[in-house]
């Protein structure tokens, strides 16, 4: 169907990504794969292209058009492809955001350029162990002395921690025991301080280039210059941005499940059963065909919320039916998608494998599905 979100400029820049990723991704991605990670010489060559900063002020080396559009077309350049871009969504969907909120002039001044360039990596660590979803649970302490933060505590599933430079901790700064969310400060930890260890590198069932660590910090002296926005306030930031996180996710799901269905269309033209292409079977072009409507409706779902983003006009409900209704759909569709690969499909050689693996995580991070549906639910009034 006809798309009406982007403008000359998103394409123009949808033009330099598409060259960007088949010429210096879809080469090394197997390679990348089997090392668990996207070397840092790509995100500086994305950092030169303009890629990683079209947000970031032009005082400080970025494109200075904070359009959350263009995000979106690297994400669906990518997909179309069938790569992704290891942790780059993360720094520049989720992570970003907070530095260009809450960041002082000392501080975009310290860390704006990196930014921009790609040679600062980012990291966010929110999850603990035995915490999830449940912010207000984190345990992790930053305790005043003097001019600085002493930090100790564990994260878990902390994506791009291995090669982060800059990690923003979710720490408790002060503890209300009749409010559970007050207390939490955001504080920026530089990877080498003192005491700051990157664990093990956990192993996924998918996004095999995106690392994922374990992070712990132990007495760990951070200045307090290196706190984001107010203390104690760090529940209200986490909030702020959650809307556009989970766009990204169902940003992501839509262009996925899209490429699966193209993938499995060229796939079945070609494989036999029968003597005949799977191509030629009612329930080949039936199961195709349901697929490709679903699809679009979530596509046009989801345009409508980035263009709601961007105007500022999304709710946090219609982010939660957004995140919900399009990852519900990636799920399905590159379900049905696989079982038309039939024993192939299964196996790791063919793309629709690794789709497959990828997709799962989409209904948990940012906000499981049973928390987007408890979100819609209280929008309905149902308490």
């Amino acid at each position: 169907m006809r798309r009406t979100l982007y403008t000359a400029d998103h394409e123009a820049f949808r033009d330099l990504a598409r060259q960007f990723i088949e010429k210096e991704v879809v080469p090394h991605y197997p390679d990348w794969e089997r090392a668990g990670r996207m070397p840092r010489e790509i995100f500086e060559r994305m950092g030169e292209l303009g890629m990683l900063g079209t947000a970031i002020p032009e005082e400080y080396g970025g494109g200075g058009v904070r359009d959350y559009r263009f995000n979106a077309v690297l994400q669906e350049e990518a997909y179309r492809a069938l790569v992704t871009l290891s942790t780059v969504r993360t720094q520049i969907d989720v992570i970003l955001p907070y530095f260009l909120e809450y960041a002082n002039e000392e501080q975009r001044q310290r860390w704006f350029p990196g930014l921009a360039n790609g040679t600062l990596l980012t990291a966010v660590a929110m999850t603990e162990p035995g915490t999830g979803s449940d912010l207000a649970g984190v345990c992790t302490t930053a305790v005043r002395d003097g001019e600085d933060y002493i930090i100790n505590g564990a994260k878990t599933f902390i994506t791009g921690g291995l090669l982060a430079d800059l990690v923003i901790v979710v720490a408790r700064t002060d503890t209300d025991p009749d409010n559970r969310r007050a207390g939490l400060s955001l504080i920026v930890v530089e990877s080498g301080r003192p005491g700051f260890t990157k664990g093990r590198v956990l192993d996924k069932l998918g996004c095999k280039v995106q690392d994922t660590v374990e992070l712990a910090f132990d007495n760990v002296r951070v200045p307090q210059s290196n706190r984001l926005g107010e203390e104690g306030e760090a529940f209200g930031y986490l909030g702020h941005n959650l809307a556009q996180e989970r766009i990204t996710v169902a940003v992501g799901s839509v262009a996925q499940a899209r490429s699966a269905i193209i993938a499995t269309s060229e796939y079945v033209k070609e494989r036999k059963a029968f003597g005949q292409p799977v191509a030629s079977y009612q329930n080949t072009k039936f199961e195709l065909a349901a697929m490709s409507a679903e699809v679009e409706a979530a596509q046009t779902m989801i345009d409508r919320a980035v263009l709601d983003l961007v105007e500022g006009e999304l709710s946090g409900p219609d982010a939660a039916r957004t995140k919900l209704f399009c990852t519900e759909v990636q799920a399905r569709v590159v379900d049905r998608c696989l079982q038309l690969f039939g024993g192939y499909g299964y196996m790791l050689e063919y793309p629709i494998a690794r789709l497959y693996a990828d997709a799962r995580v989409a209904r948990i991070y940012a906000g499981t599905s049973e928390v987007m549906k408890t979100i819609v639910a209280k929008d309905l009034g149902l308490r």
